[in-house]
C-alpha cells in the first residue's frame, strides 16, 4: 500500500516514534508491575523475614525455609535439564541430516514448550510422586521442572549453535582436529553466550512456578534436607498466601523476595557472560 500523501522522510519519523513508543510502554508495564510489587512487598522484608522461620502458617515469621525450597528444585532441575537440552542441541546441528529422527525431536520440543504448567504438575503426581514411589519431594518436583526447562534450553541452543561461523569449524577441520574436538573446543565456547541465555531462561521459569510443583513438591514449610523431603517453594508459598487470605502483606513480601532473586540471578549472569565474551573477544 502507498501513501503518495506522506513523504518517504516523515513516514520513517512516524514509524520510529512508534517503535520508540513500543518499546517504551514495555518498559513502563515491566516498572509499573515490579514497583507495584516491591512497594507492597518491601515493607515486610527485613532480616527476621528472609532468614526466619514460618509461624503459624505464614502470617508471620519467614521464608527462608521457601528460598531454599525453591533454590533445592530449581538446582536440581537445571542440573538435569541443562545437558539434556544442550546434547539435542548439538545432535540437531551438528549430527542430524534432517529425517525423520530429527523432525520428531523438533516435534517434540515445540510441544513440550506449549504444554500447560499443570498438566505437568498432574504428570509428576501421576509418574513421579506415586508409580515411581518418590512421594511428594524436592526431587519429585526437580523432574517435572526439568521436563519443562528442556525445551526452553533446546531451542536457545540450537539457535546459538547454528549462529556459529561456519568458518570457525572449517579452520578447526583444516588444522586436523577431530568433530568431537571442534565442538568441544571451538564450538561450544563460542555459543556459551546463548547457551548461557537460554539456561536463565529455564532457571526463571523454573523458580517462578506453582501449578507445576504443586502437586509433586507436598507443602512442608520446614526445610527440607534431603531431595526426598517435601517443600514448599516460594511461588506455591505465594499462592497459598494470597488464596487461602493467610496474610497478603507477606504475600507481597513473598513475591518482592522472588522478583529479587530472578532479578539478581539474571544480572550476575549477564555480567559474567559479558565478561566472557570480552576475553573471548581479547578484550
Amino acid at each position: 500500500m502507498k501513501f503518495d500523501f506522506i513523504s518517504a522522510k516523515t513516514s520513517q519519523k512516524i514509524m520510529n516514534n512508534v517503535f520508540k513508543l513500543s518499546g517504551v510502554l514495555t518498559l513502563s508495564i515491566l516498572v509499573i508491575i515490579l514497583g507495584y510489587i516491591i512497594i507492597n512487598g518491601i515493607q515486610v522484608c527485613n532480616l527476621e523475614f528472609i532468614f526466619g522461620e514460618v509461624v503459624d502458617s505464614g502470617k508471620s515469621g519467614g521464608i527462608f525455609p521457601m528460598i531454599i525450597s525453591s533454590l533445592y528444585v530449581t538446582f536440581i532441575a537445571i542440573l538435569i535439564a541443562t545437558p539434556l537440552g544442550v546434547g539435542a542441541a548439538i545432535y540437531m546441528v551438528e549430527y542430524s541430516k534432517n529425517g525423520l529422527l530429527s523432525r520428531l525431536i523438533r516435534f517434540g520440543a515445540e510441544t513440550l514448550a506449549s504444554i500447560p504448567s499443570i498438566v505437568y504438575g498432574l504428570f509428576g503426581l501421576s509418574f513421579f510422586v506415586i508409580f515411581l514411589g518418590l512421594g511428594w519431594s524436592v526431587l519429585s518436583a526437580g523432574l517435572v521442572l526439568a521436563i519443562m526447562a528442556i525445551p526452553t534450553i533446546f531451542q536457545v541452543a540450537e539457535v546459538s549453535l547454528s549462529s556459529v561461523p561456519s568458518q570457525y569449524k572449517e579452520g578447526s577441520y583444516g588444522l586436523g582436529a577431530t568433530k568431537w574436538q571442534t565442538i568441544a573446543r571451538v564450538i561450544l565456547p563460542a555459543a556459551i553466550p546463548g547457551i548461557v541465555t537460554g539456561v536463565i531462561l529455564a532457571i526463571t521459569r523454573a523458580i517462578s512456578e506453582a501449578a507445576a510443583v504443586m502437586y509433586a513438591v507436598g507443602s512442608a514449610t520446614s526445610i527440607p534436607i534431603s531431595m526426598f523431603d517435601p517443600g514448599r517453594p516460594l511461588p506455591l508459598h505465594l499462592y497459598v498466601l494470597a488464596t487461602e487470605g493467610v496474610s497478603l502483606p507477606n504475600a507481597y513480601g513473598t513475591a518482592t523476595v522472588l522478583v529479587l532473586i530472578v532479578l539478581v540471578i539474571t544480572f550476575l549472569t549477564n555480567y559474567y557472560v559479558n565478561r566472557y565474551q570480552k576475553k573471548m573477544m581479547g578484550n
